[in-house]
C-alpha cells in the first residue's frame, strides 16, 4: 500500500495545451473590491459553465485551435505524442493488494482505463500476465457516465476490500464504491458514497470514517470537510455518528489516517489541517480521542514494528532530546496511547545541508527510505534493533538517478522502486528487503535519440547571492552563440522537489529536434529540505522568482540561449510561477507557457481551494500580505503599451482546485489591452489536465507545437 506521503510527494509532471482571442462581455455586474482597486469587470467569467461563459469559452478554442493544429508540425506532433502515451511497452506501476499486483492501465483499447492484476512471479518477469479486475469503459458506457479513475484505497488488514474512486470528468470530488477483489465486482449494498469532495479510510472491515459534507454547508471556505463520522456497514448516511469535528475556518478540513504493519498493529489517526501547513494528529482509542503532542509541522509517515514514523518540518524538542526539521522519526504506538501528551522518539535519519528527506516505505522486515542528495536520489534500508535503536545500509542503484520508492509491501518482503533520469529509460526494479538485493524488472525502451544529448547540473546566483541549480539537458555540441531554443521549467512552492525524470514526449518533440531544456531547482521546493520551502513563503515569495529569472540570465550570460529563442513553461503554482515572469520579465522571453495556474492573486482565496493555501500566499486579509499579492498578482499587473511575448494560457473546466476562472480573466484582460496570447480551456480532465491519454497527448502536442512557432522559426 503506497503510503500518502508518497501519493503526495511524487512528482508527475503537466501535461499542457492553448488558445487566441477577443473578449466580449458577460451578464454578471462588476463589483468595486475592498482595497480600492477598480472594479473588474471579468468577474462573470468566474462562474464555472454557466452557458455564457462556456459560448466564450468555445470561441477562445476555436480560434486557438486554428492557430496551433494548422501549424505544420502539430499533426506529426500529435501523432507522436499519442504513439508514446499509448504505447503498450510502458512500465505497469505496481501496487501490493491482496497478494497480487495491481495496475491501473490506459491505452487505445482502453480510453477510460482497466483496473487489472498479476501474479506477483508473473509480475517479475517483465511480461505479467494480466487479469482485469475493473473495465472503466465498459462501467462508463453501461451507466452513461463520464467516469475518471481516481483512487483505490483498501482496507489494510485483509485486502479483501476496497474502495474504489470514481470522477466526473476528472474533479477532485468523488464518488466512493465498494469493491470486492476476490470476486473482482462492486459489492452487492455494500458502502456507497455520493459525489463529494471527501475522505475515507477504513477503521476496521465493516466501518469506515468519513469526511464529507454532510448537511449543506458543512465545508471549510476551500471546499473541504471538517466533520469526520463513523459509518458502519449496513448505515445509511444519516445514521453514522459523528468522531471529530474540525472548523470550518480549517484550511484543509479534517481526514481519517490509518496505517498497519505486518505484526497486525493498527493506528488509527484523525488529522485535522488547520493551516497549509500546520496540523494536529488525534489518535483514536478505545476511550475516544487523544490528540498526539506532535508538532503541527509534521507527516506521519508509516507505521513500522509498532512504531509511528514522523517526518518533520520544523525543529522539535521531546523526550529531552531536540530533533532538526527534516528529520524522520520513530516514536512508540503503545507508549503514545499511554503518554499521548509526553511524547519521546529516537532518530531514523537526518539529513545534512544538502539533502532532504522524500518518502517512506514498509515491508515486513524493513523501512525503506528515499532521500535527495543534491537533487540526485538514494534509497536506503532501514532496521530497528533490540535497544529501539535504527541503523541503515544504502541499495546500490544505479547513480546520478533519479530513485522513486513507487510501492512497498507491508505483510511481505518486497518493494518496487523506479530509476530514470532526463535521458536515461525509465526501469522498474525489485528489492528483496531481507537479503538488501535488488533486481530489474523492466526497462522501458527508448523513446527519442537521446546519443547526442548530455546533462549538465548548473548553477546560477541569485539576488541575495544563493547558488540555485538547474539541469540543462542540451546537444552535447552546443553552439555557445545564444541560438539555442530552449525551454526552462519550474515549479517553485509547496515543498515540492523536481527531480530528473526521463523526458520520453519533450525528447521526442523538442530536443531530438535540436531545442534544449532546463529544469530550475529554485526555492519554494524541497529540493533542499525544509529551509529551502520556507524561505519564500508569503512575503518572501519575491525571492522564488528572483531565482528564476538568475537561471534564466545565467542561460544568456553563458549564451546557451537568447531573449529571441528563451521559453518557459510551469503549471498549477508553476503557472502562477509563469504569470509573473511574464510580467515582471517581458523582455526575458519569447514564449510563456502557463498551466492551469493561479493569476489573480488579490482572489485566489475566493476561487474554488484558494483559501487552503494562504500558508504559502498569504491572505488578502493581512494588509501587508495583500500589498505584496498586489504587487506580484499577475492580472493586476498586466500593463497596456508593454511588449509582451505571445503567452500560451490553457486550463480545464473541471478542475475544482485551482480553477479555470484564473486563465480566463486573465486571457480576457490580455485580449483587452490588445496583448497577442492564445487560450485554451479544455472541458474536463480537472488539474490533471486531461481524462485520458489521447487527451494529454493533444495537449502535449499542442504545447511544443506553441514553442515551435515561437521559438524554431526565423
Amino acid at each position: 500500500m503506497k503510503t500518502r506521503a508518497m501519493r503526495v510527494r511524487a512528482w508527475q509532471g503537466l501535461a499542457v495545451v492553448t488558445a487566441c482571442l477577443s473578449v466580449w462581455g458577460g451578464p454578471i455586474a462588476a463589483a468595486g473590491s475592498p482595497g480600492g482597486e477598480p472594479a473588474d469587470p471579468y468577474l462573470w467569467l468566474e462562474q464555472q459553465d454557466s452557458p455564457e461563459v462556456m459560448q466564450w469559452v468555445h470561441g477562445q478554442d476555436e480560434k486557438t485551435l486554428a492557430v496551433l493544429e494548422q501549424d505544420p508540425h502539430f499533426a506529426a506532433f500529435d501523432h507522436a505524442a499519442l504513439e508514446i502515451a499509448e504505447a503498450h511497452d510502458r512500465i505497469p506501476e505496481p501496487q501490493f493488494l491482496h497478494g497480487r499486483i495491481y495496475n491501473f492501465w490506459q491505452d487505445a483499447e482502453h480510453v477510460r482505463g482497466i483496473w487489472r492484476y498479476a501474479d506477483p512471479a508473473s509480475y517479475a518477469t517483465g511480461s505479467p500476465h494480466w487479469t482485469t479486475a475493473l473495465d472503466l469503459d465498459a462501467l462508463a458506457k453501461s451507466e452513461n457516465a463520464n467516469w475518471v479513475w481516481q483512487s483505490a484505497d483498501c482496507e489494510q488488514s485483509h485486502e479483501r476490500r476496497c474502495l474504489i474512486g470514481l470522477s466526473d470528468g476528472g474533479e477532485d470530488a468523488v464518488t466512493e464504491r465498494e469493491f470486492d477483489l476476490d470476486k473482482s465486482a462492486f459489492v452487492t449494498g455494500g458502502f456507497a458514497l455520493p459525489h463529494g469532495k471527501q475522505h475515507v479510510d477504513w477503521e476496521a472491515p465493516d466501518t469506515l470514517l468519513v469526511a464529507r459534507e454532510w448537511n449543506p454547508g458543512e465545508l471549510t471556505a476551500s471546499g473541504y470537510p471538517y466533520i469526520i463520522k463513523r459509518l458502519r456497514r449496513g448505515q445509511s448516511l444519516d445514521q453514522a455518528t459523528e468522531v471529530f469535528r474540525g472548523s470550518a475556518d480549517d484550511a484543509g478540513g479534517v481526514r481519517a489516517l490509518v496505517e498497519t504493519d505486518a505484526e497486525g498493529h493498527r493506528a488509527v489517526l484523525i488529522v485535522r489541517e488547520l493551516t497549509t501547513f500546520e496540523q494536529e494528529f488525534h489518535l483514536v482509542t478505545g476511550g475516544g480521542l487523544a490528540r498526539l503532542a506532535l508538532p503541527k509541522k509534521a507527516e506521519v509517515e508509516a507505521l513500522a514494528k509498532n512504531q509511528l514514523i514522523v517526518s518533520l518540518a520544523e525543529d522539535w524538542s521531546a523526550g529531552g532530546r531536540n530533533f532538526k526539521q527534516g528529520s524522520l522519526l520513530a516514536v512508540d504506538l503503545d507508549a503514545a496511547r499511554r503518554h499521548p501528551e509526553a511524547l519521546s522518539a529516537k532518530i531514523v535519519y537526518e539529513p545534512n545541508a544538502r539533502e532532504s528527506f522524500v518518502a517512506a516505505g514498509v515491508t515486513r522486515d524493513g523501512l525503506l527510505v528515499a532521500t535527495l542528495e543534491n537533487v540526485q536520489g538514494r534509497i536506503s534500508l532501514y532496521r530497528r534493533g533490540r535497544d529501539g535503536s535504527w541503523s541503515h545500509g544504502p541499495i546500490d542503484l544505479p547513480e546520478n538517478s533519479s530513485l522513486t520508492l513507487v510501492d512497498t509491501d507491508r505483510h511481505g518482503h518486497s518493494a518496487f522502486v523506479g530509476v530514470t533520469g532526463f535521458l536515461q529509460p525509465t526501469s522498474l526494479w525489485r528489492i528483496d528487503t531481507v537479503a538488501a538485493s535488488f533486481a530489474k524488472i523492466k526497462e522501458l525502451p527508448a523513446q527519442f535519440d537521446a546519443s547526442k544529448l548530455a546533462v549538465q547540473q548548473l548553477e546560477a546566483t541569485s539576488s541575495d547571492g544563493m547558488r540555485i541549480p538547474y539541469f540543462l539537458i542540451a546537444p552535447k555540441l552546443l553552439a555557445m552563440d545564444g541560438s539555442n531554443p530552449t525551454i526552462v521549467w519550474a515549479y517553485g512552492g509547496f515543498q515540492v522537489s523536481l527531480t530528473p525524470r526521463y523526458l520520453a514526449t519533450i525528447g521526442k518533440l523538442w530536443l531530438e529536434r535540436g531545442g534544449s531544456f532546463v529544469v530550475a531547482n529554485i526555492r519554494g521546493g524541497g529540493e533542499f529540505g525544509p529551509a529551502w520551502h520556507e524561505a519564500g513563503l508569503k512575503t518572501h515569495r519575491q525571492i522564488i522568482y528572483d531565482d528564476f529569472a538568475a537561471v534564466a540570465r545565467d542561460l544568456l550570460a553563458r549564451k546557451i540561449t537568447s531573449p529571441r529563442r528563451l521559453g518557459i513553461q510551469g503549471g498549477s503554482n508553476g503557472g502562477l510561477l509563469m504569470g509573473v515572469e511574464f510580467t515582471q520579465h517581458p523582455e526575458l522571453w519569447n514564449a510563456v507557457d502557463i498551466q492551469v495556474p493561479l493569476l489573480d492573486m488579490l482572489r485566489f482565496e475566493s476561487i474554488d481551494a484558494g483559501t487552503s493555501w494562504v500558508g504559502e500566499y498569504g491572505s488578502v486579509s493581512n494588509p501587508q500580505e495583500r500589498a505584496f499579492l498586489a504587487s506580484i498578482s499577475p492580472y493586476a499587473n498586466l500593463k497596456r503599451g508593454v511588449q509582451y511575448p505571445r503567452p500560451f494560457v490553457w486550463t480545464t473546466t473541471k478542475d475544482d482546485r485551482v480553477g479555470p476562472q484564473h486563465a480566463r480573466k486573465f486571457a480576457a484582460r490580455l485580449a483587452e489591452y490588445g496583448i497577442p496570447y492564445l487560450f485554451f480551456e479544455e472541458v474536463e480532465g480537472g488539474h490533471a489536465a486531461g481524462a485520458n491519454l489521447r487527451e494529454k497527448a493533444r495537449m502535449n502536442a499542442l504545447e511544443m507545437t506553441y514553442f515551435t512557432m515561437q521559438l524554431q522559426g526565423p
